[in-house]
C-alpha cells in the first residue's frame, strides 16, 4: 500500500495530508470509486492509529484522504495544536472539496470517517453537506456537555475549575497580546491536561505518533460545550454508521444513541464492549473495521 502526500489548502492554510488508492476497482463504478475522509479526534495526528483503519479501506476498494488539522503536525497554523471543532469542521469540508477533485475518485461518493473528537464532527459537516455519501464514526463525542460533565464526574469540579482557570488566563492574554498558555492534551489523574481519566495516558500512549506533541492552548476548554455534533443530527440524511463504545469514558455513549435516534437518515449502530481507546486495538478494531468496510461496501 502506498501512502502519498497531497495538496491540500484550508482558508489559505497548507494542511498535511496523506492520499492512498484503492489497491483494486472492486468498488468502482463509471463515475470512480469512492473515497473516505479522515481526520483524528482530540488533540491528534494523522500519524496516530489512523492507518489501519486507512489500510482496511483501500484493500476494500476504497480511496482514502487522512489530513491533519491546521495547527498540527506539519500543517500550517500559527497557533499551534488549536482544539477549535468549528476550525476542524471547516478543515474537513476543505478536504471533502480536495477529494471530489482527486482523478478516478466518484465526487458523489465521498464518505466521512471520524473516530472520538471527530466522530462528532463527521456528523455536523454531513448536515452541511447533502452530497456526503455516507458516515462512520466511532467512539465519537457527540455532546460537549456531556463531555464536561465526564470530566467532573472522573476528576471532580476541582480539576473542572482548574482548567476553566487556565482557559481564562490564555484568553485574557491573547487579548493583551502575549504568549499562548497552554496545557496538556491528556495526562494522569490530577494533572494540568484537558483529558485525565485513568485511560487516556495508557489510551494515547498505545497510539500518538511521532507528530504528536502534548500540549495546547487552554482557550480550547472553554469550546468543548460548544461542541454538539447531537443538535445536527436531524439534518443527516444520508445513511450512517455508528460504532458505539460501551464503556467510553471520555466520550458519553448516550449521547451517540441519541444520534442514532433522532439522525435524518438511515443508521446503523455496533455496541462494543469496550472503552474509548480500545476501539482502535485489538478485537474491538476488528470487529469495528470488519462492519465498517461492511457498511463502505453497501454505499
Amino acid at each position: 500500500m502506498a501512502v502519498g502526500e497531497i495538496a491540500l489548502e484550508s482558508e489559505g492554510r497548507r494542511l498535511g495530508a496523506w492520499y492512498l488508492r484503492a489497491e483494486d476497482e472492486s468498488l468502482a463504478t463509471g463515475a470512480g470509486r469512492p473515497c473516505v475522509v479522515m481526520a483524528h479526534g482530540f488533540g491528534a495526528t494523522r500519524d496516530s492509529g489512523l492507518l489501519p483503519f486507512a489500510e482496511g479501506f483501500t484493500a476494500a476498494g476504497a480511496d482514502v484522504l487522512l489530513f491533519d488539522y491546521r495547527g498540527f503536525a506539519d500543517s500550517d497554523g500559527d497557533l499551534r495544536r488549536n482544539i477549535d471543532h468549528r476550525a476542524h469542521r471547516r478543515d474537513y469540508h476543505a478536504a471533502v472539496a480536495r477529494a471530489r477533485l482527486i482523478e478516478g475518485v466518484d465526487p458523489a461518493r465521498i464518505v466521512l470517517w471520524g473516530s472520538s473528537y471527530s466522530g462528532g464532527h463527521v456528523v455536523a459537516v454531513a448536515a452541511e453537506d447533502p452530497r456526503i455519501a455516507g458516515v462512520i464514526s466511532q467512539g465519537a463525542a457527540m455532546d460537549g456537555l456531556g463531555a464536561v460533565m465526564e470530566i467532573l464526574r472522573y476528576a471532580g469540579a476541582g480539576q473542572l475549575l482548574k482548567l476553566s482557570g487556565h482557559a481564562i488566563v490564555d484568553m485574557v492574554g491573547a487579548l493583551l497580546g502575549r504568549r499562548e498558555h497552554r496545557v496538556g492534551i491528556f495526562g494522569a489523574s490530577g494533572a494540568t491536561a484537558a483529558i485525565t481519566s485513568a485511560d487516556a495516558a495508557p489510551g494515547y500512549g498505545a497510539i500518538i505518533g511521532p507528530s504528536f506533541e502534548n500540549d495546547m492552548p487552554a482557550r480550547g476548554i472553554l469550546t468543548i460545550p460548544l461542541n454538539r455534533p447531537v443538535t445536527a443530527a436531524p439534518r443527516v440524511r444520508c445513511p450512517m454508521l455508528l460504532v458505539v463504545a460501551g464503556d467510553d469514558s471520555i466520550a458519553p455513549p448516550a449521547a451517540v444513541r441519541k444520534v442514532a435516534a433522532t439522525a435524518g437518515g438511515p443508521v446503523e449502530t455496533l455496541e462494543l464492549d469496550c472503552g474509548h481507546f480500545d476501539i482502535y486495538v485489538g478485537e474491538p478494531f476488528a470487529t469495528s473495521l470488519e462492519r465498517q468496510i461492511g457498511f463502505l461496501r453497501s454505499l
